[in-house]
């Protein structure tokens, strides 16, 4: 379980569980816990939501509704309050009017610079200066502001359409740079090793704030390793704070408070590295409410795919009206060699920072130092409490899982190694010199060790090397295909994730071992967490070039210009990347883009099964679903295409999109698709778009027609005048593509009873030297 628990705390990954409302047969003041109860959009007119809020306990619970009071009302941009019921209260309040959905408030945890240089983003790209008026809204765990990664030097005050504050403290003040910064608990019951402020004690929030808005801080490090220029996407941009995690975790309350208060503060963009460990209904999850209701306020949602990889399916922040981030390596890794007294070398990945300085010391299995609670079974594994201090003290202990460290530590380990089949594409931190081998290396170790009576290692500071193969999707990060609409395809591209180094809090170790006394300025990190921030500020780029483009504009800019990326070396293919690698530069001038409005999203969530009445609830107007509902979710102007067909490898579908010309007034764009020989045909209807003005949207149709003979095949749709190319990929969810300025690519895949199997399929890099438009497809047939 230790090990379990380190990968969740290194790849930052918040985990929460909406469950069902059981019935419960006792009703008592100690059976009761604090519940979401969500009524869609403000009212339009009427009496204050508050007391809207207080007259509805009041109703259902008379005179006893004092012991009900209301812990907290959404009043700024949306309607809703956080009470606490026992599961029939609960049941009971689900029935009022006007309440669209009642859900317990669960806790959720947290999804870490040469990674914007690795994507041609250098310093030098083009800005406009009214990337300062552009302003980050990140949900996080608080933030550091001594941090030179956010030093106001020659800021000038916010900007005018800003509406937020600070909630000053006697440890904490804004300033020019983080203009504002508020936190949220709803229950009142502060970890006692937090700070009661936007301050912040993990280091979380602080490293995805400066990754996506951060100054440049030359000559960053972590105790030498990754050295170089610390800057964010947007170093001009402003950030706002919204603390909503704490030591314990992030809860839903908290997270809706935040949006509340973030949409009507005025956000341009809003990050949060934050998901759930299960799939739950968009009108039941947290942050896709709260998503929902930035959309129609203009205001794009950012979020992390999840570290839950590399299985399929494990992606949980899935709604079409945000952007789902997965994790992909950057051209360095970290490795950390290990010398046994018999002269042979092997070498693991880590990052240690310790100096042994080539000096030997005896080694020990773990199993060979049980203490007197603890059997061999355990203390193999170094779990908790398992190493007797006497035989381990002064000597490195090989462990047979990965573990956080702090066992060997407490019980006075020089250093450790861990040995197992464990992916070894990220590199953790450990509170003591260690290394994480395979398990090849692990045996050879364990020969040596039973050979001899003295058997001595030592264990080197890591060493940087490139990563040839570079970028591919981490193996924990969370893949596709969508778990609620799998015709919409997940996650919706890939960032960098893996070993960044970005700005870090001054109370929280290198390793979030407490035992660990080093405190840094800059860690290195990894998870889905730090691949959200890359794209947030991506999009604040291109928000701070076309300032009225709405969220889709700006999703489908950042997806169909991505760099394609190989299924050769990513066997879930766009189930992993989904359209492809991030590339900013690209994305500001996309040529074409899939435009959506709110209006699309409600159609949308007809196909989906919502009715009138529902929708009316949540909008607060006279939104209505067609009788009966005309085409399906598939029909939603994504930048991707998907299509779940049950049972049959038969496909039969056509997808209806609408292109809106950004790029040339008077353009032609002819459409190429590249396809692999075989039984499935794809067709497009125009196959030539002329266009003869910037704004003018053009429909076309995507036939595709024939029966699957792999469980999966992709191709491309490419939408090329000889200037703009859309380019990106998708995901097997059934028939999906993902599409850029000029083209979309295309996949299929079928299920058989035992799951999905993907076929590879490789595609060779694209030049984009000329912008193209590429959408992916993908096909994906599965069985009921």
């Amino acid at each position: 379980m230790e090990g379990r628990r380190l990968y969740l705390l290194h790849c930052l990954v918040f985990h929460g569980l909406i469950s069902a409302l059981l019935p419960t047969t006792v009703v008592s003041q100690s059976d009761t816990k604090s519940y979401v109860v969500y009524m869609g959009n403000l009212p339009k007119v009427g009496s204050s939501t508050a007391s809207l809020h207080n007259s509805m306990l009041q109703d259902l619970f008379g005179s006893n509704s004092i012991t009900r009071s209301v812990l907290r009302s959404y009043k700024r941009s949306f309607n809703g309050f956080v009470v606490e019921l026992t599961e029939d209260e609960a049941r009971r309040i689900t029935g009022m009017s006007g309440v669209i959905s009642v859900f317990p408030n669960e806790k959720r945890i947290l999804h870490t610079t040469r990674t914007w240089d690795f994507m041609g983003f250098s310093e030098q790209v083009q800005r406009q200066t009214s990337e300062s008026d552009v302003i980050i809204g990140v949900l996080d765990t608080g933030i550091w502001p001594e941090s030179e990664s956010f030093n106001d030097q020659g800021f000038g005050p916010p900007p005018g359409k800003w509406k937020g504050s600070c909630q000053t403290t006697s440890n904490f003040t804004c300033n020019n740079k983080i203009i504002g910064a508020k936190y949220y608990r709803s229950d009142g019951l502060f970890p006692p090793n937090d700070f009661i402020s936007p301050r912040d004690s993990n280091g979380h929030g602080t490293h995805t704030a400066s990754t996506a808005a951060g100054r440049l801080v030359n000559r960053a490090n972590l105790f030498g390793l990754a050295a170089g220029t610390a800057r964010g996407g947007v170093p001009s941009a402003r950030i706002a704070v919204y603390k909503i995690c704490w030591s314990d975790g992030c809860y839903d309350a908290d997270i809706l408070a935040a949006f509340d208060d973030a949409i009507a503060d005025g956000v341009d963009i809003i990050s949060l590295s934050v998901g759930s460990d299960n799939p739950n209904d968009y009108f039941r999850d947290s942050i896709a409410i709260g998503a929902f209701h930035a959309m129609r306020n203009r205001i794009l949602t950012v979020t992390s795919a999840g570290n839950e990889g590399p299985g399929r399916a494990t992606t949980t922040n899935f709604s079409p009206w945000t952007i789902s981030v997965a994790a992909s390596t950057i051209d360095r890794k970290f490795l950390t060699r290990v010398k046994l007294g018999n002269g042979m070398i092997y070498e693991g990945v880590s990052i240690n920072t310790f100096d042994l300085k080539n000096e030997m010391y005896p080694i020990i299995h773990g199993r060979n130092a049980p203490n007197r609670n603890s059997t061999p079974a355990s203390s193999r594994f170094c779990l908790h409490d398992s190493l007797n201090r006497h035989l381990v003290k002064g000597k490195i202990v090989v462990c047979d899982t990965i573990v956080s460290g702090r066992e060997p530590l407490v019980a006075a380990a020089i250093g450790a190694l861990f040995q197992d089949n464990e992916p070894k594409d990220v590199a953790f931190s450990f509170p003591l010199p260690a290394s994480h081998v395979d398990m090849v290396d692990g045996s050879r170790i364990f020969v040596y060790l039973n050979s001899t009576s003295n058997a001595t290692a030592t264990i080197f500071k890591s060493n940087e090397v490139n990563d040839t193969m570079a970028p591919y999707v981490a193996s924990f990060s969370s893949r596709g295909p969508n778990p609620i609409t799998p015709d919409i395809l997940k996650p919706d591209l890939t960032a960098p994730g893996v070993d960044v180094l970005a700005a870090w809090s001054g109370v929280s170790s290198v390793s979030e071992v407490k035992e660990d006394n080093r405190l840094v300025p800059f860690n290195i990190v990894s998870g889905t967490s730090m691949a959200c921030p890359h794209v947030s500020a991506a999009a604040a780029y291109i928000k701070s070039f076309h300032p009225t483009w709405s969220p889709s504009a700006l999703k489908s800019a950042l997806m169909t210009t991505a760099s394609p990326m190989s299924s050769g070396i990513n066997s879930d293919a766009e189930f992993a990347y989904g359209s492809g690698h991030l590339n900013p530069v690209k994305a500001i001038n996309p040529g074409l883009i899939y435009d959506s409005d709110e209006l699309d999203y409600i159609n949308f969530l007809c196909r989906q099964g919502y009715g009138t009445r529902f929708l009316q609830q949540v909008t607060e107007d006279k939104t209505s679903c067609p009788e009966p509902t005309k085409g399906t979710v598939s029909d939603l102007n994504y930048p991707s295409f998907a299509v779940f067909t049950s049972s049959s490898t038969t496909v039969s579908h056509v997808f209806n999109r609408a292109v809106t010309n950004v790029g040339s007034p008077t353009a032609v764009y002819r459409a190429n698709v590249s396809f692999p020989t075989g039984t499935l045909k794809i067709r497009v209807n125009p196959n030539v778009l002329s266009f003869t003005s910037i704004g003018e949207k053009l429909s076309f149709e995507v036939i595709v027609e024939g029966t699957m003979d792999e469980s999966m095949v992709s191709g491309s749709l490419v939408w090329d005048d000889g200037v703009f190319k859309l380019n990106g990929n998708e995901k097997p969810s059934d028939i999906s593509a993902s599409s850029a300025v000029h083209g979309n690519s295309f996949a299929a895949a079928a299920l058989g009873g035992q799951g999905p199997e993907l076929m590879m399929h490789g595609r060779k890099p694209k030049d984009f030297s000329t912008s193209s438009v590429c959408m992916d497809f993908l096909l994906h047939v599965a069985a009921c």
